[in-house]
């Protein structure tokens, strides 16, 4: 008798697919023509690159403009786009131009990887992924391209600014301009503001798009979700703007700047964090403050469903109305006029508490295999919520790490694109609760 086919469960099904595109760029990555020496990139060094485009992060032991050639920074620009439309979204769009359908499990994948609700909308989504992210897309290049073209010629101008704008949009962090990334354009409100407003966007989530659009733009017709991730998201855009401005006022950072100037590099540094990675500021030049308030948007990152890493826009939401309540003493967790179950109060605090075990763990891990005098624990705290955040923002301590710590890194790219939750489903065993419940009892807390 033949044993039954084990299926492959939706989780597993994005968690490999990842996996599957990593180690394809990796491949494309180690072979001598994609380095500019026409040398052969270590394995490793190739394995980062391809996890870091894949993952959108932008965390690399190479500058991007120097190391590769235009064919390796192809390979890592198809790998961005990939990895911030999705894996999902990149095969169900392929099985829908060779129209066939699509089976539920890849309608239920693709929907928990884009944050869908409603299995009979699949096909529209796909759509309006595709559609708006081109959309997007063209028009950052477009607008990039009014200051790269007269800075570098119409060929690398324009490549310039298709690059970065599909970096931007996906939340990559990936950048040519050498090891400095956009400190040239920090004064510029056109590089600045359109590289701003392609992270905020492909950080909202593709369902928050689409309801904005189908509610034409009337918030009282909003769903829930949306109106959390859009109020959510202005506030940890406007608070902190003003903080930075506060924190690094007269600090070295914001030296020979007017007040314009310094309020456009606060934005920009409460906008890059979540989850980007290009920067206008040198990150180690910033103020203690400055410093952890950076880490702090890092750890948060985006919406789910979107191009963005992080704990989520949602589930911080989520924690902190719970937080509200609790304290309160209400029986409910109410936001506006609707109510949400205390399950999924539970959930979003199991997300937080393994995100923070992951960067305790590793940061602990890196600080332990690294000699002292090479690295801070203030830098690796910093790669390692950059890396499990997909950030990309950098202290320049990857290039000098060794392999077991890079391995790390890796990991946590890994898990933090994937998705704590859909990582840990993934790797679960499926078991039927018990009939039979154990009596209840309780612990002292707080």
């Amino acid at each position: 008798m033949k044993g039954k086919r084990k299926k492959i469960s939706i989780w597993q099904t994005l968690a490999l697919g990842y996996l599957i595109v990593i180690l394809a760029g990796s491949v494309l990555l180690i072979l001598p023509f994609a380095t500019v020496k026409g040398e052969s990139t270590s394995y490793i060094g190739a394995l980062f690159t391809a996890t870091s485009a894949t993952c959108v992060t932008g965390l690399t032991p190479y500058a991007a403009g120097e190391h590769w050639t235009l064919y390796g920074q192809i390979v890592i620009l198809l790998l961005i786009q990939l990895g911030g439309l999705g894996f999902m979204t990149f095969v169900s769009s392929i099985i829908m131009l060779f129209g066939r359908g699509l089976g539920i499990g890849n309608r239920r994948a693709l929907m928990t990887s884009a944050g869908g609700e409603k299995l009979s909308d699949i096909r529209s989504l796909v759509k309006r992924i595709i559609i708006g992210s081109a959309i997007f897309e063209a028009l950052g290049a477009v607008i990039l391209c009014t200051r790269f073209v007269p800075d570098y010629g119409w060929g690398r101008g324009i490549y310039y600014g298709v690059f970065h704008s599909v970096s931007a949009f996906c939340n990559a962090g990936f950048d040519l301009l050498g090891s400095t990334s956009l400190i040239k354009y920090a004064t510029d409100p056109v590089v600045s503001l359109t590289i701003c407003g392609l992270i905020i966007i492909g950080g909202l989530g593709f369902c928050v798009w689409g309801d904005v659009l189908a509610c034409r733009f009337r918030f009282k017709k909003f769903q829930l979700n949306t109106k959390v991730i859009l109020i959510t998201s202005g506030l940890l855009l406007f608070i902190p703007t003003f903080m930075f401005l506060g924190f690094e006022w007269n600090n070295q950072t914001y030296e020979g700047y007017n007040f314009w100037q310094k309020l456009l590099l606060s934005f920009f540094s409460a906008a890059t964090p979540r989850t980007a990675g290009f920067y206008t500021t040198d990150p180690a030049s910033l103020s203690d403050s400055g410093y952890l308030l950076t880490v702090i948007l890092m750890f948060i990152g985006g919406s789910s469903g979107s191009t963005a890493g992080g704990l989520k826009v949602g589930t911080f939401a989520v924690i902190i109305m719970g937080m509200v309540g609790v304290f309160r003493g209400r029986r409910d967790i109410n936001i506006g006029k609707k109510r949400i179950e205390y399950s999924l109060l539970s959930q979003a605090l199991a997300i937080l508490a393994a995100c923070l075990m992951f960067v305790l763990i590793a940061t602990l891990a890196i600080c332990a295999i690294e000699p002292g005098e090479t690295v801070t624990f203030k830098a690796v705290l910093y790669e390692c919520v950059s890396a499990m955040g997909t950030v990309g923002l950098s202290m320049n301590l990857t290039p000098s790490l060794s392999i077991a710590s890079q391995i790390i890194l890796i990991l946590m790219m890994y898990a933090g694109r994937v998705g704590i939750l859909t990582l840990a489903l993934a790797l679960a065993k499926k078991r039927k609760d018990p009939d039979m419940r154990y009596p209840v009892d309780t612990l002292l807390i707080g």
